[in-house]
């Protein structure tokens, strides 16, 4: 497009095309895939400049939104409010560079190499809470709980990065359970909740969450 002083992204286009978003693509893929194409995209406007110049178009106001910043508030799984194909998008979109999180014992933890949506027939399943985290030996991932599912992840990051088998192993394994009866309860994924409220934090309240 062409600059206009004072003014951001608001000039004629010169040069277009269409790409077709990929159903299962990660911000990451797309941006190495817009970054080759724009790129061939200039050079070929900039060999034909006088033609695309005499050829140019205002933009339209109408259907344009405005995506808000990507911020580390974002990264919060709400798992009583976000579903698998939310929580799938939100690593996708953020993934690569911010972690999904959520707390565990009260404390940060980071949720690494997520493995998608997984089709459980772990008895009871539906009914479990949201949050609920189990070990599955057959997939080597932490299987968690959403509002409309089960999620998996194949590693954390605590203190250390951990594999799914070296955290059920801290953590999950029966002999640490029965060692700590105490932390059964605890043995969950818990949403990040506000100071001031004991409500799940949502998506309307992400811009108020301070980086932890």
């Amino acid at each position: 497009m062409q600059i206009r002083p004072k003014r951001f992204d608001v000039g004629p286009i010169l040069n277009q095309c269409i790409y077709p978003v990929p159903e299962n693509a990660t911000a990451e893929q797309l941006g190495e895939t817009l970054a080759t194409m724009g790129a061939k995209l200039l050079i070929d406007t900039l060999q034909n400049l006088p033609e695309f110049v005499a050829n140019r178009r205002e933009q339209t106001s109408k259907g344009v939104t405005s995506a808000p910043k990507i911020s580390s508030s974002m990264s919060w799984i709400v798992w009583e409010e976000h579903t698998c194909d939310q929580i799938d998008c939100l690593f996708r979109a953020i993934g690569s560079r911010i972690p999904l999180r959520t707390l565990w014992m009260g404390e940060p933890i980071k949720l690494l190499d997520f493995a998608g949506k997984f089709l459980t027939s772990l008895s009871g399943a539906v009914a479990e809470t949201p949050g609920t985290v189990r070990y599955d030996r057959e997939s080597d991932s932490l299987l968690i709980s959403c509002k409309d599912g089960w999620v998996a992840f194949r590693a954390v990051m605590l203190k250390k990065r951990l594999s799914a088998l070296d955290f059920y192993n801290g953590y999950l394994h029966p002999f640490f359970l029965k060692r700590f009866p105490r932390r059964q309860k605890e043995c969950v994924f818990e949403s990040y909740k506000t100071k001031d409220s004991n409500t799940p934090l949502g998506r309307e309240d992400a811009h108020k969450v301070q980086n932890l």
